[in-house]
């Protein structure tokens, strides 16, 4: 007879309303599943939608903006070291309101991810044992993994949760980590109370700009990492904030606050101050006679501006959590469509077949064509060469060369050429599509027979070059229209691969992502600002997104990026007309998720008159809009 798990053994009792069994779950999520049978929770029910209106969001970001930016930068570093692991970082206030997420696309599509979203409320309450309301309750670091949250829906997710704490001991953020596992992830539940460690000292600094701040600890190998005490005194010796390893360090001795220096540590403050300002470690003991060393982090001013214009930043390590090995191909490739179109894309190019790119303007044209070249394995050069910005007279020297005096203004000295630049290499003709016909005949006999006669020379030379081509036109109808050669167009689309535009990418969350991490490494994204950008029809593409995440990165000087950052882009123009990834496909679902849109729009974006009318949820909005 198969014996049944601790977790199973402890879910059938849940389920049954039965006695939960001793040491099957710990002791803080028994608490909790007893709390929820008395708020007369059903753990096999739905939980009931709470998600709070978007404007109360808004203004619950505003309370704390210092807090939630220091937020977002360490949900962009935890995001940064667990990306790939299919997570949502999501950071919530005292009140367990979820105000920001990061996360991997796959797990924000997933059910479970689209129950984390900003406005949603995640206390005990509300929807039951959750690592969110469990950390706010205990004021500690929880995890709550699988079949340990109370509703059976939940059963799929695990979540790690951890507090950040004012000076005063006060809640006054959480940070979580979710997935869609029962694996124990034990490293990134320490990975997540480091995050909040980090935020908590940030705040120390931040709210100490006129204070001096020390480290110490009692190793001195221990004084740059995060269990390091830091305390904030005036220049008076009055310590305005200790941080929580602080707190620990010196258990026993006077309320930390608004105490005087020489009331924690032996010594005068004066003496101390004198010699950590001479840049080493100072060893000092505390009152109850522990031995600490100590060094200054920051220099105090009476107008934070720091002594002499000096400030001493705080210096942190974090280890690696997961090593990976990645094969970045130097852009973002994750869309279905497209990698079934790429399947053959190398062989062709180790064939030296022509290949034909056609997509709209700032598609990644030249970016593939980079990559096709990379694929061929060829040493030689990379050679791009703008079919649009070259003069009729000029482009068939442009890509021939021509001898010396061949022509009015020519280069005395002559000039080999493209074609012979990137011999055993690529040569890549953008904007295929505007070379001048007399020019295309030219261009003709040379992929015929690779061979290049510069202009007023007398001999030929065979190069070996991997022919690219690119347009955003559509080269069949300029065929038809004799603007263009029907040959050359059958020599150049031996291989054709299409560039989907920007608004069909199913990979837009990752390609905006990235451009934010080459525009701008330390700043952060969050999920609802992707969410914004991808109701956008892009009409220039990626180039045209990038500008937009340059200009919104200057807004916010490089800290965070969030769905406000783009109020030069109108809210509604392109939510009705569009419909949700989820519902693309499905007849009967586009047209429920078309309705839903089109009432969003027209009421201006407000989720609860949209909700009404239609007569679903708020929460089932928010699954169509983002």
């Amino acid at each position: 007879m198969h014996r049944l798990s601790g977790i199973d053994r402890a879910r059938r009792a849940l389920e049954c309303g039965g006695r939960l069994p001793a040491g099957t779950l710990t002791s803080a999520v028994a608490a909790s599943w007893q709390r929820c049978r008395g708020y007369g929770l059903d753990p096999g029910s739905k939980p009931r939608d709470a998600v709070i209106e978007f404007s109360e969001v808004r203004q619950r970001r505003e309370s704390n903006p210092l807090l939630r930016r220091l937020a977002l930068a360490e949900m962009h570093n935890l995001y940064a070291q667990i990306a790939g692991s299919n997570f949502l970082i999501a950071f919530a206030d005292p009140d367990g309101v979820v105000l920001d997420t990061v996360s991997d696309q796959r797990f924000a599509n997933s059910a479970q991810g689209k129950s984390i979203i900003p406005g949603s409320v995640w206390t005990e309450a509300d929807l039951g044992t959750n690592a969110l309301g469990l950390c706010m309750r205990e004021k500690s670091a929880v995890a709550v993994y699988g079949r340990e949250h109370y509703f059976t829906g939940f059963g799929q997710i695990s979540c790690m949760a951890a507090p950040i704490l004012s000076a005063k001991g006060d809640v006054v953020g959480l940070l979580d980590a979710s997935c869609s596992s029962e694996i124990r992830q034990q490293h990134t539940h320490a990975l997540v109370k480091m995050a909040a460690a980090t935020v908590e000292n940030g705040l120390v600094y931040q709210e100490n700009a006129g204070h001096f701040i020390f480290a110490f600890h009692p190793r001195a190998e221990y004084l740059d990492t995060l269990s390091s005490g830091l305390i904030a005194v005036s220049r008076e010796g009055v310590v305005a904030s200790v941080n929580r390893p602080g707190q620990m360090l010196l258990a026993g001795l006077p309320s930390a606050n608004n105490v005087h220096f020489e009331a924690l540590f032996d010594g005068k403050f004066d003496i101390a101050i004198e010699n950590l300002m001479r840049g080493g470690v100072i060893r000092i003991q505390d009152r109850a006679g522990s031995s600490v060393f100590m060094v200054c982090r920051q220099i105090g001013s009476r107008h934070h501006a720091g002594l002499n214009g000096m400030i001493v930043g705080s210096a942190r390590t974090l280890p690696v959590a997961i090593v990976r090995e990645t094969h970045d191909i130097g852009f973002v490739c994750r869309d279905s469509q497209l990698n079934h179109s790429m399947a053959g894309l190398s062989k062709a190019a180790q064939l030296r077949m022509p290949i034909h790119l056609q997509g709209e303007t700032g598609t990644g044209k030249e970016l593939m064509a980079r990559h096709v070249h990379t694929l061929s394995g060829r040493k030689g050069e990379f050679v791009a060469l703008n079919c649009g910005g070259i003069p009729e007279a000029l482009f068939v020297s442009e890509i021939f060369g021509h001898e010396r005096g061949a022509f009015t203004d020519a280069n005395r000295d002559g000039a080999p050429g493209l074609a012979r630049l990137a011999d055993g290499g690529s040569l890549f003709f953008d904007e295929v599509a505007e070379i001048p016909l007399a020019a295309q005949t030219s261009l003709l006999r040379f992929l015929d027979s690779m061979e290049v006669r510069p202009v007023g020379g007398k001999t030929s030379r065979t190069v070996d070059v991997q022919i690219i081509s690119a347009t955003n036109r559509d080269l069949t109808e300029m065929v038809a229209n004799r603007q263009f050669r029907p040959d050359l167009l059958y020599r150049l689309n031996s291989y054709t691969l299409k560039l989907p535009p920007l608004r069909r990418r199913q990979d837009f969350a990752e390609i905006v992502k990235r451009l934010v991490e080459e525009l701008a490494p330390e700043a952060a994204i969050t999920d609802a600002a992707v969410e914004r950008l991808r109701r956008f029809d892009w009409p220039g593409n990626v180039r045209q997104l990038r500008g937009a995440l340059q200009r919104a990165l200057v807004r916010r000087h490089m800290e965070f990026i969030d769905e406000d950052s783009f109020d030069d882009l109108s809210v509604t123009d392109h939510v009705a007309g569009e419909v949700c990834d989820g519902c693309r496909g499905h007849p009967l679902n586009e047209h429920r998720c078309l309705e839903i849109r089109t009432v969003y729009a027209n009421s201006g974006g407000n989720i609860s008159e949209t909700a009404r009318k239609v007569g679903i949820s708020r929460t089932t909005v928010y699954k169509h809009l983002f």
